[in-house]
């Protein structure tokens, strides 16, 4: 096997946050369970070819496979954290479905990695433009995950 470049290994991480959201967002909709999903994933999107003929980044498994693991067993705590985060007193069932995901997946790495959060926010700020190139969301995104990093992990600041 080669050895993969720090470049590589990032933007295998960066797939992985991307494919967790619609991953989540998949489970969401169609009540389709954890396993399901997640092989469907690994067996058909991670690396394949799209029918324009481009190919799918490969995703880092351990890391996809820990944002889905951790955000269903911990989605009452993440939506809870989520719930405080919005200051528009809006519930998580109001926000849009691909938002929650996101704020789940983000909210999972919060939770159970030791990755910095700065960094996570980074990464899911990359996640939600690609899901709203026009960027009316993005403050919102980050101020909802500036919020849920700073009450999972307030050592980091």
């Amino acid at each position: 096997m080669t050895q993969l470049s720090g470049n590589q290994k990032r933007k295998m991480k960066s797939a992985s946050r991307l494919y967790a959201v619609q991953a989540l967002f998949q489970m969401e909709q169609s009540d389709a369970g954890l396993d399901r999903v997640r092989n469907e994933f690994l067996d058909y999107r991670f690396g394949a070819e799209t029918p324009d003929g481009d190919e799918m980044v490969e995703g880092d498994i351990k890391l996809f496979s820990q944002i889905l693991e951790t955000a269903v067993s911990y989605q009452a705590k993440i939506d809870q954290m989520t719930d405080r985060a919005i200051v528009a007193k809006w519930k998580i069932d109001r926000i849009d479905s691909v938002l929650r995901a996101l704020f789940r997946a983000a909210g999972a790495e919060f939770v159970e990695t030791d990755t910095p959060p700065k960094v996570i926010i980074v990464e899911y700020m990359d996640v939600c433009t690609a899901f709203f190139p026009e960027g009316k969301e993005a403050r919102f995104v980050n101020a909802v995950l500036d919020h849920m990093a700073r009450e999972a992990r307030p050592e980091a600041f």
